[in-house]
């Protein structure tokens, strides 16, 4: 999947499945929690199932994969659990509210949101998470960099582009991207109390960031094609572009 409720329960578990459901509110307050792994990641996920295998197979070391299944009408859900990951369901539609979702189930001090088509390699989280770690950032955020050229449709590039300069002006934000990658604390994450559900939620993220005081480092990834069989639902056509310019709008309104 392509990238008001904040304050309540932990998420109920299935022991024998693997998978969470979402509960309707959480809050960082739980210092009681068990926290297993370095990081946990979230991949906000809706028909990506044959993406899945080789995205969750080159997983770094000491993370954990939550994956998140926002209304998948394959078999996301069957072929995340084949493959370990512990599975979130999120009904709601919507990246904030899918990225949200796996979030409140992560239990690691460190929590990674990366998309599940395979466009980007989750190898790069490793690097992300070594700044957060080092105290070089708060949130270290990834920069696409097109392994070729098509990959990234001009309208969706230069929504990206227009995006970015206003964060920058408004925000005094050093990014080029709007964090289409991203490591930062669990906990620090849960206290910005980002309110997006939909496509807004990376800019609100953002927006939040900085006016936090939080320190973004931002360095380049690569940006491939995606699995086979598996498209963006944002830049994939012009109306999901307009539907995330929709959306964005409204954050910066």
């Amino acid at each position: 999947m392509t990238a008001p409720d904040g304050t309540g329960a932990e998420p109920a578990t299935d022991g024998s499945s693997g998978e969470v459901s979402a509960p309707a509110t959480a809050a960082p307050e739980d210092a009681g929690r068990p926290r297993t792994g370095r990081c946990d990641v979230v991949l906000p996920c809706r028909d990506e199932a044959l993406a899945l295998p080789a995205v969750l197979a080159a997983l770094p070391p000491g993370m954990r994969a939550i994956v998140v299944d926002n209304g998948s009408r394959d078999a996301t859900a069957a072929v995340a659990r084949e493959c370990g990951a512990t599975v979130v369901t999120e009904s709601r539609p919507g990246y904030g509210a899918a990225v949200h979702a796996g979030v409140l189930a992560a239990t690691a001090p460190l929590v990674g949101v990366i998309d599940g088509d395979g466009s980007l390699d989750v190898r790069d989280l490793a690097r992300l998470a070594d700044l957060v770690e080092s105290g070089a950032a708060t949130m270290a955020v990834g920069r696409r960099r097109p392994v070729r050229r098509g990959l990234w449709p001009w309208h969706a590039r230069a929504g990206n582009a227009v995006i970015c300069w206003r964060l920058r002006l408004r925000g005094n934000l050093p990014v080029h991207d709007i964090a289409p990658v991203r490591v930062c604390g669990r906990d620090d994450l849960l206290a910005l109390g980002v309110q997006d559900r939909r496509f807004g939620y990376p800019l609100e993220l953002l927006l939040r960031a900085g006016a936090a005081g939080w320190r973004l480092v931002e360095v380049d990834v690569a940006y491939g094609p995606r699995a086979a069989g598996t498209r963006s639902k944002v830049s994939g056509s012009v109306r999901g572009t307009l539907r995330a310019a929709r959306d964005f709008a409204r954050v910066l309104s």
